[in-house]
């Protein structure tokens, strides 16, 4: 395994927009733009650690849409009560969605995925399960999200969580398309919605990619092993994968190609800035074949081939 070093520089500056914001989110979304979610103040967690589904005090939120470095448009959602981490396009609306919610009774939950218009008007709400690890909506407006161990095996009141599966396929109003039944996921660590017809997933306990062709309502899933333990993300073209560097090396990436039925051992990569200085995001996203970063206020992406 060898190092190579690649340097990175931005194609977006957003720090006109975060003045008096926080960064939550940045996200590729499946119409090709960047989606970056902010919020006013950082609400507080529980006993300083539980990140709680309901805010005591209203929050504004805003979204930008990122097209191009000369074209960013800004979204004002006001007045929210909501804890929201994700954001992404939905056909012509944005989805809003929580990674937590809580179930309070017989048709008593939280629900913790919002549609807004482009003005931040409010379209519809639903329930899309507690535990969310990732959100990822086709152009077509199926939504797929994976959830980690505690979406799986329940909290907040979930004694049969609506992810117990690990991953699962919505149209937009909410109403589940598929959800999977072939692997034994405890969590799921990665997704990457390629397109409709083309869903990578990786999870524990096993540590392998599994890909769901022919779309939700004719879902064939095939494994590969990756030969990686932890991994938080990853990117494709099909063949050649990019991966974060898994337990302990985090923040590390790794570059393999699959061969046959197996992967190669790959060689690992090192993100630098425009400054020479080792890349340290604030938040990152993997989709198709892209990964993206967001630090200091801009944003970096790079794509599998490039580092070919």
């Amino acid at each position: 395994m060898f190092h190579k070093t690649v340097t990175l520089q931005p194609f977006a500056d957003i720090s006109e927009y975060t003045e008096g914001f926080k960064i939550v989110s940045a996200q590729l979304g499946g119409d090709g733009c960047v989606y970056v979610l902010l919020i006013n103040q950082i609400p507080e967690r529980k006993r300083g650690m539980f990140v709680q589904p309901a805010l005591k005090q209203p929050h504004t939120y805003k979204v930008l849409m990122v097209e191009s470095k000369d074209y960013i448009d800004e979204i004002i959602i006001e007045d929210q009560h909501f804890n929201y981490h994700y954001v992404q396009p939905l056909r012509r609306h944005l989805l809003l969605v929580g990674a937590r919610c809580s179930y309070y009774g017989a048709g008593r939950y939280d629900l913790n995925a919002k549609v807004c218009d482009y003005t931040g008007v409010t379209v519809r709400e639903f329930l899309l399960g507690d535990g969310i690890q990732n959100v990822q909506v086709t152009e077509k407006g199926t939504i797929w999200t994976s959830y980690f161990d505690e979406g799986v095996f329940g909290n907040n009141g979930w004694d049969q969580p609506v992810g117990e599966h690990g991953l699962v396929a919505w149209d937009e109003h909410g109403n589940k398309l598929y959800e999977d039944h072939v692997s034994d996921i405890a969590d799921c660590y990665a997704l990457n919605v390629v397109r409709e017809e083309e869903v990578w997933f990786y999870y524990y306990t096993d540590f392998l990619l599994g890909c769901i062709s022919g779309g939700p309502t004719q879902p064939k899933v095939t494994f590969i092993n990756p030969e990686i333990s932890g991994s938080a993300g990853f990117c494709t073209d099909g063949c050649h994968f990019l991966f974060d560097g898994g337990y302990g090396k985090h923040g590390e990436y790794v570059i393999k190609k699959h061969e046959k039925a197996s992967m190669t051992k790959g060689h690992k990569i090192q993100f630098l800035n425009e400054k020479s200085e080792p890349l340290v995001p604030v938040t990152q996203d993997f989709r198709e074949d892209l990964v993206l970063f967001c630090a200091d206020d801009m944003l970096y992406q790079v794509s599998v081939s490039e580092l070919l």
